[in-house]
């Protein structure tokens, strides 16, 4: 029995199962209590299928045994009875009165009702967006910002110490791209005017950052047009490059040329857009208890090391003078490469040291949450784990799918003619953050979301987060016409709750009872948006409730036991919500 003075049923159910079942069965038999919650109320609260398990191992009929089963379970005080249905599933029906008092203990445990212990305090590292701190993030990005904010609250709450952590790549071609592109641009403030390569970067930012970088330096940075072109093709002069040999040819002659200077540029650009990256997501609800940059293995030399580790098990081999990893050892379509034919090491070694570095640092479990697109990587990157002779297992990996937006029916555009996503930014001021929060958690993160941007805006039960929202905002103004003081609002955590006994109080005490093994659910499936269905849900049993009962009656007891009832739910929809980094307002 658990310690709670109102235990979890269904651990409370399980228990006692588990004692009937080592009376019926052998000790050797191997148990697995499944208790689910039914669909039907004339089906109970509670099923069990322990009965049909252990038919084979028994050699029994599963009615026979459940009747077994029935008859060794031990008393309780929270049954009612017990029913056999279909071929063997036990039904349990929860006495009113359990369902009652359980009221006190939603509103004693007020913002900690739906906690846990399930994690028992396990290490475990949630890693997301970790977008590219080349540009601005875009709605993909925000996505899996709240799929892994949301993962991670949801995690915290049911009793696993969790880092959320963003993995900064500030080292490699993408970023030196990007300083390329400031400078290009920052000569053309300075009257140099070279065909801006077509692959660059090519948004308004870019043109922003160098138009500090002139405002705060002038002309120091100013090179010949002649220097940065040396060794290109004559055509590179006239048209815009569009390839990455001469893209890179670029990149190499503006190190050269700028020396130390490359390193300001590139410091600057990586810290304007970092800092932009920072505030977007902190505006978006979303933060960090560790921001990783991928500089740092290169620098501490972590790199390096997982390589000579990878070569002393015997895992690389040399070809066309590049190194290559084993990958296909490990269920990879084909072999991959960690050090490049000119010494330069590849993102994948980066990733490999990453993750051995994850690892080192003590994670029970690790969760990378990537793009649908990255599912490829996935063989790779625990390969190398393998490899390492780490437990690949302790490394899950949660995709998520791309958002499409529409609008007035139809597919918004997601970029505009300079190739520009939609950014974050732009979504949240459009249709606000708690509808953006919300909206993307809606489905399963590995599901095709489409985002309606209307119905976002809308305030209408048709949708969900203002539904969901509403309620909670219809239990404040029923409380505040009641008009209760501190002293009244506690004491209906002592209220009498017996006359909470039609059919549909009874289904919303079940409703609330349901959310603490709903939280723990959403945990073990990494899929927060089982806490967004569990919300509407509640939500729309209470606006029948509110639409069809009075609660600020002239019978006190009554009336107390209702709004205990309605506080209560109040109390779930702002957890809930607050999983999913939604606020609960008290007015709409």
């Amino acid at each position: 029995m658990t310690s709670l003075a109102y235990p979890n049923f269904k651990t409370h159910f399980s228990e006692l199962f588990e004692q009937a079942a080592r009376a019926v069965a052998p000790t050797d038999t191997p148990i697995r209590i499944e208790l689910t919650r039914t669909k039907q109320v004339n089906h109970g609260d509670y099923s069990c299928n322990l009965a049909m398990q252990l038919a084979k191992p028994l050699h029994k009929n599963p009615r026979e045994i459940a009747q077994a089963l029935i008859a060794a379970l031990p008393p309780s005080p929270y049954l009612e009875r017990t029913e056999i249905a279909g071929a063997g599933f036990i039904n349990l029906f929860l006495k009113n009165t359990a369902k009652q008092q359980y009221l006190h203990y939603v509103l004693q445990c007020k913002e900690n009702y739906g906690n846990s212990e399930f994690g028992k305090n396990q290490k475990i590292q949630v890693e997301f967006v970790s977008a590219n701190p080349t540009g601005p993030l875009h709605v993909g990005h925000g996505r899996g910002a709240a799929f892994g904010a949301s993962l991670a609250n949801v995690l915290t709450a049911a009793g696993f110490d969790v880092s959320r952590e963003f993995y900064v790549n500030d080292a490699g071609r993408q970023m030196d791209i990007l300083t390329l592109s400031t400078w290009l641009r920052y000569l053309s403030l300075n009257g140099i005017d070279i065909p801006f390569p077509k692959i660059a970067y090519q948004g308004e930012y870019v043109k922003t950052m160098a138009q500090l970088i002139h405002e705060a330096h002038a002309q120091r940075y100013v090179h010949r047009a002649e220097l940065l072109l040396k060794d290109l093709p004559d055509s590179a002069r006239e048209t815009a490059i569009d390839t990455d040999e001469s893209l890179d040819k670029l990149i190499v002659n503006a190190k050269k040329i700028l020396g130390e200077d490359y390193a300001y540029i590139h410091n600057f650009a990586l810290t304007e857009q970092l800092g932009d990256c920072r505030n977007d997501l902190m505006e978006f609800g979303v933060e960090f208890d560790v921001w990783f940059s991928e500089q740092s293995l290169y620098d501490g030399g972590s790199v390096a090391r997982v390589v000579e580790l990878l070569q002393s098990k015997h895992y690389l081999y040399q070809q066309d003078g590049a190194t290559w990893f084993r990958s296909t050892d490990f269920g990879d379509e084909k072999d991959r490469v960690v050090q490049r034919e000119n010494g330069q090491f590849t993102y994948f070694a980066s990733d490999i040291a990453y993750h051995l570095n994850k690892f080192e640092r003590g994670f029970d479990q690790v969760i990378n949450i990537w793009g649908a697109d990255h599912h490829g990587y996935i063989p790779r990157v625990k390969g190398a784990l393998k490899a390492l002779g780490l437990n690949a297992e302790k490394l899950q990996i949660a995709l998520v799918q791309f958002a499409v937006l529409y609008r007035d029916g139809k597919k918004a555009p997601m970029s505009t003619r300079s190739g520009e996503f939609v950014t974050l930014r732009e979504l949240r001021e459009e249709v606000g953050k708690d509808a953006a929060r919300f909206f993307y958690v809606m489905r399963k993160s590995d599901q095709h979301l489409d985002f309606d941007l209307d119905l976002a805006k809308s305030q209408s039960n048709e949708n969900p987060v203002y539904y969901v929202q509403y309620a909670h905002a219809r239990v404040c103004s029923v409380l505040a016409q009641w008009d209760g003081d501190f002293d009244e609002v506690m004491k209906l955590a002592q209220a009498d709750l017996t006359a909470l006994s039609s059919q549909t109080e009874l289904s919303l005490l079940q409703k609330l009872i349901d959310f603490p093994d709903t939280v723990e659910m959403a945990a073990k499936e990494f899929s927060p948006h089982i806490i967004a269905f569990y919300l509407r849900e509640l939500a729309g049993e209470f606006h029948s409730y509110y639409n069809s009962t009075r609660f600020l009656v002239p019978e006190i007891p009554i009336q107390h036991a209702r709004l205990a009832l309605i506080a209560s739910i109040q109390q779930v929809l702002k957890n809930g919500l607050k999983l999913l980094g939604v606020s609960a307002p008290d007015k709409m």
